[in-house]
């Protein structure tokens, strides 16, 4: 065990940790609420004007951390800048359409958007239309809150060549409207059988949607282009493959029942085998979660029109086609859980000789998403951690320079993170609101503390001239409100929420 560096111990730079915080391996692991919430609003100015931060990103992880800093800090100024003409990032674009209470947190988000001290800034690419650096000289702090872009690959051979392999979140990006992916055009009609590699709460959300009655669907705020394309399916079973066992697994209960509750769809019993004798013997929520499992589905398998499974202890090796182009079979190597304790939940595994193909000529790809470096990061002295996929920061959201290890504790000045860009894709995000509220806490204490910030500057009221001398098009939340009335407007006239639009040039015509 590590003692905590000094720097921390003794709370500089704002930093507040209980005993029982302690260091695993040289990275800070601490029990629930270890920074401790300050009560009270700052009243701290610098050179007579308020404290003016810009927040990359207009997901969950930016609003939250812009509500908890407006309430922290007297009169700070935000201004939210995104890529996209329109906000809510994940919510919008990576929730599932049959999922609309976890879309709630829009109403949050927007009561912070009202704020006179709020200004949102959309269809803003950063590197082209604006620069990290005119962040770094306008404002006192920029936090990148901007998500994961990307998805992590499995790199065996097949991927890249063969037709009908989709990566999950292009396709979950699809049936929301992200217009990146309006084009896909997944082939759903060319095999009964679709594989989902992967067993996490994404992999179970691509299953349900593909398993799911379609007629369910058509009054929720999925794109009319996924619809007709669901409408014409021809999958009736649903392969969700992962390397470990039962007990590894990263789907949440909530996931698995409904897929569990889905009428005419029946569970394949698991191998009993992988799972411990003595069920009670395990923590609440891992109970909860085998008992589910073991139970199965409400329909049972020989009257089902459709199913699904799980398959354990399966590493993919490679994607096979029958002499053509398009999938036809996917290998499997066998894997074995090693270790002491098999049904351990961070059990790993070791890969046999032995091998196992599923024929299909559906994929789809769901290991984890990933987040990339913006144009500029290292001309700011940002270090970007490729191989994790974030911004390297002091696990309180500080943004450290290369030259620095955590244990040191001398954060880049004014640079923050806060989501997925901070700790990883991973968590719902209830996780993203607690994480962002540590990062909000960090700056808050910060500013208290009179710790280096950035020159500062009036932040949007001067980079709005300059970024409108390069034609860029922006999109204000006033422009925003009348794009989310013409959508609910289309949405009204066939009996749904909303029918989005999935071209950024259409979202711009409604200003028009």
């Amino acid at each position: 065990m590590h003692r905590i560096p000094a720097a921390l111990r003794r709370g500089e730079h704002g930093i507040w940790v209980r005993t029982s915080a302690s260091w695993y391996g040289g990275k800070l692991r601490c029990t629930a609420g270890v920074i401790h919430q300050r009560r009270y609003q700052s009243q701290v100015v610098r050179d007579g004007r308020p404290f003016r931060m810009a927040i990359l990103g207009s997901g969950p992880a930016g609003f939250y951390t812009a509500y908890k800093v407006m309430q922290g800090i007297h009169e700070a100024k935000v201004d939210m800048y995104e890529q996209q003409p329109v906000p809510f990032g994940l919510v919008r674009y990576g929730v599932a359409p049959d999922h609309p209470e976890v879309k709630n947190c829009q109403d949050k988000f927007t009561e912070v958007a009202s704020s006179p001290d709020f200004t949102f800034i959309g269809n803003i690419k950063v590197g082209q239309d604006v620069s990290l650096k005119a962040f770094a000289n306008h404002y006192d702090a920029v936090v990148f809150a901007y998500g994961a872009s990307k998805d992590r690959k499995l790199g065996i051979p097949g991927e890249d060549q063969l037709k009908g392999i989709y990566s999950a979140r292009d396709f979950v990006g699809w049936y929301n409207g992200l217009p990146a992916f309006s084009n896909l055009a997944p082939q759903l009609d060319l095999s009964d059988t679709a594989v989902v590699i992967g067993q996490g709460n994404v992999a179970l959300d691509v299953a349900r949607i593909l398993l799911k009655d379609v007629d369910s669907l058509r009054t929720t705020d999925i794109t009319d282009q996924a619809l007709a394309t669901l409408a014409k399916s021809k999958i009736k079973r649903v392969r969700v493959v992962g390397r470990r066992g039962p007990m590894q697994v990263s789907f949440t209960i909530k996931e698995v029942r409904e897929l569990m509750k889905l009428p005419s769809v029946a569970f394949e019993p698991i191998d009993e085998n992988l799972i411990p004798s003595n069920i009670s013997s395990l923590p609440r929520t891992a109970k909860r979660l085998t008992k589910l499992l073991m139970d199965g589905s409400m329909c049972d398998m020989a009257p089902a029109e459709r199913s699904w499974a799980l398959d354990f202890l399966l590493s993919p090796v490679q994607f096979l086609s029958a002499g053509g182009t398009t999938l036809s079979q996917l290998e499997f190597a066998r894997t074995k859980v090693v270790g002491s304790d098999p049904f351990e939940s961070t059990a790993s595994v070791e890969i046999s000789t032995d091998r196992h193909s599923i024929a299909t000529s559906l994929a789809f790809r769901s290991i984890g998403y990933q987040s990339e470096a913006l144009p500029g990061m290292s001309g700011l002295g940002i270090h970007f951690d490729i191989k994790r996929g974030i911004i390297t920061n002091d696990y309180y959201g500080r943004l450290l320079s290369p030259t620095h290890e955590v244990q040191v504790g001398r954060p880049l000045p004014g640079m923050y993170c806060a989501g997925w860009v901070k700790r990883g894709p991973a968590g719902v995000i209830a996780n993203t609101m607690e994480d962002s509220f540590a990062t909000a806490e960090a700056i808050i204490a910060d500013w208290n503390d009179n710790a280096p910030f950035l020159g500062g500057g009036n932040g949007w009221e001067t980079l709005e001239g300059e970024i409108a001398v390069k034609g860029a098009r922006t999109v204000s939340w006033e422009d925003w409100l009348r794009i989310d009335a013409a959508e609910r407007a289309r949405g009204k006239a066939v009996g749904k929420e909303r029918v989005k639009f999935t071209d950024p040039r259409d979202m711009l015509n409604i200003l028009d």
